[in-house]
């Protein structure tokens, strides 16, 4: 078994790995999917998603868990997206199904201030890289929530309708938020500089950057989708912020400046991936969802 073959044939991964015939490791590190690296026979290394209980993890023929629908051709479809922007460099999507999405393996390193340069010079050229309008045709994913991605031209309002009030109602119904809350959320102040829709990542917290080797970053787990820039550099400054954060964001500013008062900002492009964790993990983070909110009221 080796690339070429994978390539020509990506319909035959799962039979092979429900015969073991691939040699698969599991790696840790993931919340959502389950992760494995996977060995051909000519050395090529891969990197293997499935959904808990799916196809990998049953290689008897169980009864899969199945992913919600369309989640891996979305990640897939994101990936490939970012990809042809040519900015920071994205892992090449190999095969996708409705089980699994298998890409390409990166080897990871330690973040350093050249990588971080070479990143935020990077991400600003994959914003630079457009998209038609916010949002973007198709299902959306933030972790494995649905987000509503339709289409929109004004960026203010399609944040606050597509972004803050349904993951406030996602928050609510889990009981990671009090209705009390949601209304005190759902009034905020949605502002920002006018700008054309940007090519973002969409969820990305610092955890979705993978420092390899050769000084170069890449770019992983995507909710891509059209959006304003600034989205991206405010989750970067979330959990204790991405590695060499001042030296990314410098690159950045080299290529492309921020407007002014962005950073009185980042609390309002964080509030929709503070809310997901709201509505995923519970009331741990309420409290963080109220002081970003309150400013904005």
């Amino acid at each position: 078994m080796d690339l070429p073959y994978l390539r020509a044939n990506p319909h035959l991964l799962p039979t092979f790995l429900a015969h073991q015939r691939l040699r698969t490791t599991p790696v840790g590190g993931g919340s959502i999917a389950v992760a494995e690296r996977i060995g051909l026979d000519d050395g090529t290394q891969l990197f293997l998603k499935t959904w808990p209980g799916g196809i990998s993890a049953a290689p008897t023929g169980g009864a899969p868990t199945a992913a919600p629908q369309g989640f891996f051709a979305t990640e897939a479809r994101g990936l490939r997206w970012l990809r042809e922007a040519d900015g920071v460099p994205i892992p090449e999507v190999y095969a996708v199904s409705d089980d699994l999405l298998l890409m390409e393996w990166v080897d990871h390193a330690e973040p350093s201030p050249a990588a971080a340069e070479r990143f935020g010079a990077g991400l600003a050229r994959l914003h630079d890289a457009g998209a038609p309008e916010f949002g973007t045709p198709g299902p959306g994913f933030l972790g494995n929530l649905p987000m509503d991605n339709t289409p929109g031209q004004d960026w203010a309002s399609w944040f606050h309708e597509r972004r803050i009030i349904p993951l406030l109602k996602l928050a609510v119904d889990a009981g990671g938020l009090d209705p009390a809350d949601a209304t005190a959320v759902a009034s905020i102040r949605v502002e920002a500089p006018a700008e054309p829709p940007s090519r973002i990542h969409g969820d990305l917290w610092p955890g979705n950057i993978l420092w390899s080797q050769s000084e170069t970053p890449w770019l992983i787990d995507p909710a891509a989708h059209g959006g304003h820039r600034e989205t991206d550099l405010a989750t970067l400054h979330l959990f204790g912020g991405a590695p060499h954060l001042a030296r990314i964001v410098g690159a950045y500013n080299e290529v492309h400046p921020l407007e002014p008062g962005w950073r009185e900002r980042v609390p309002l492009h964080q509030l929709p991936l503070l809310l997901a964790h709201a509505a995923l993990f519970g009331r741990s983070y309420r409290t963080a969802v109220l002081d970003a909110a309150a400013r904005y009221r």
